[in-house]
């Protein structure tokens, strides 16, 4: 779709807020004629990212256990789409707008490089001089820029989603360095975004998360949390019968306390881990029967619903029973469940990501991102997709350029960087170009 961007009225004529939203909440960037189907803005945005490029990407591209590494475990995909399951269910249950928070679960990991949080340091570490890598910023430049939807005579709009969807994807409101914590690598706005970051911020209060984007956050800190659990556990990393040993307890409590909650000592974590474990449904040891694999499913199920039922119970008796949605109130997650989610997650960094057997990987992993940014720098536009190259020939200067191909190598999958990796470094194939050898990510498409 390419639109003139005239002036005209940013709300559809047939359109009507749903409750708890405002006309201002349903604009677009780039304002956009009525469309003829009986579909709420809200159900047009959460469309548009489920039918994105950007989306279908994730499914090639790690969560946690590198993506294809096994037939079960999660890619960026199937945990995006189980965050917004998650999430849809808490925002309903709070009355926010369903297909708002549904939206913001499905967009919260498209920025995110190929490798995983692994990719997302390495680029951070090469854009370091033209403003950083984050994945949300990513997100966000990808909602309203880059992926192929809409675009406007002065500039591509992305997806062109409603204020109140893009607002609701953006995890940390605040520029680079402009956060509670200044030194803290994560924000969520690029410096040349911030025009349509601004926009979206119309009216938010500063540093806060409207309450859609803080069910979003939450919904993706549970299913994180209990299914990354789970493919440690079926992947055979993790068991947790070893935990009852005193020492392998400590040592994984250690690596929890190390990652995410450095202000707590290690017996409040042992007494949430330990709250865990009285459960009835808690399983000990896995074998990979039928039986088994049922038992680990139901810890997963009832894990997941133990910490929604306390954030929903935690925030109503806060607000009251009345619909909450945009800046009407906040989500309310006790200390406890807190913890006990925090604890989930460090096991899985403990027995999955900070595992000395992964270091190879990540080395290796890094070596490749770094090759290909030098080689697509000083190559042009030999190796950019077409959408791409029109990016570079239209950037301002090198860092825009830059840019460009810190975007290109963002948009590519796990095996696509591989495959690329290969085709340009491997000495038997470096008589071949990108023409030659077809891979995903380099056509027409991002």
């Amino acid at each position: 779709m390419t639109l003139s961007r005239t002036p005209g009225p940013a709300l559809p004529a047939d359109a009507r807020p749903p409750s708890g939203y405002t006309a201002h909440d349903l604009e677009r960037w780039m304002p956009e004629p009525p469309k003829s189907q009986a579909r709420t803005p809200f159900q047009r945005d959460r469309a548009r990212v489920l039918h994105s490029s950007a989306l279908r990407r994730l499914g090639a591209k790690t969560q946690v256990l590198g993506a294809g590494a096994d037939d079960f475990v999660r890619t960026r995909l199937t945990h995006s789409l189980e965050v917004a399951q998650v999430g849809r269910d808490i925002g309903a249950e709070l009355g926010c707008d369903p297909d708002v928070v549904d939206t913001a679960c499905l967009s919260h990991d498209l920025g995110h490089p190929p490798f995983g949080h692994n990719g997302e340091k390495v680029l951070d570490r090469l854009a370091e001089d033209f403003g950083g890598f984050e994945g949300n910023a990513q997100t966000l430049r990808l909602l309203t820029r880059l992926e192929p939807k809409v675009v406007g005579e002065d500039r591509p709009y992305g997806l062109n989603l409603t204020r109140a969807s893009v607002d609701a994807a953006v995890k940390y409101p605040w520029a680079r360095g402009e956060g509670p914590d200044p030194t803290s690598p994560k924000f969520g706005a690029y410096a040349d975004d911030h025009d349509v970051y601004r926009w979206a911020r119309q009216g938010a209060v500063e540093g806060r998360k409207c309450f859609e984007a803080q069910v979003m956050d939450l919904a993706d800190d549970i299913a994180y949390s209990v299914h990354d659990i789970e493919d440690a556990i079926t992947g055979r990393t993790l068991d947790l019968e070893r935990l009852r040993d005193p020492m392998e307890r400590a040592a994984a409590l250690y690596v929890v306390q190390d990652w995410y909650m450095p202000g707590e000592p290690i017996d409040a974590l042992d007494e949430a881990l330990s709250r865990l474990e009285a459960e009835p449904y808690w399983m000990d040891t896995f074998t990979g029967t039928m039986r088994s694999a049922a038992a680990l499913k139901d810890m997963a199920s009832q894990l997941i619903g133990r910490f929604t039922r306390s954030a929903i119970g935690a925030t109503r008796t806060a607000h009251g029973p009345d619909p909450l949605s945009r800046y009407a109130g906040d989500v309310v997650v006790p200390a406890q469940t807190h913890l006990e989610i925090a604890v989930l997650k460090g096991l899985a960094a403990a027995y999955v990501m900070s595992s000395a057997s992964q270091q190879p990987v990540y080395e290796a992993q890094e070596e490749i991102i770094r090759d290909l940014y030098s080689r697509l720098w000083n190559t042009g536009t030999q190796y950019l997709s077409p959408l791409f190259a029109e990016l570079w020939h239209g950037a301002a200067d090198d860092d825009a350029r830059r840019r460009v191909i810190v975007d290109q190598i963002a948009s590519y999958t796990d095996v696509t960087a591989r495959r690329l990796h290969e085709v340009l470094f491997d000495r038997a194939l470096t008589h071949l170009t990108a023409a030659d050898t077809p891979l995903p990510g380099l056509g027409s498409e991002l």
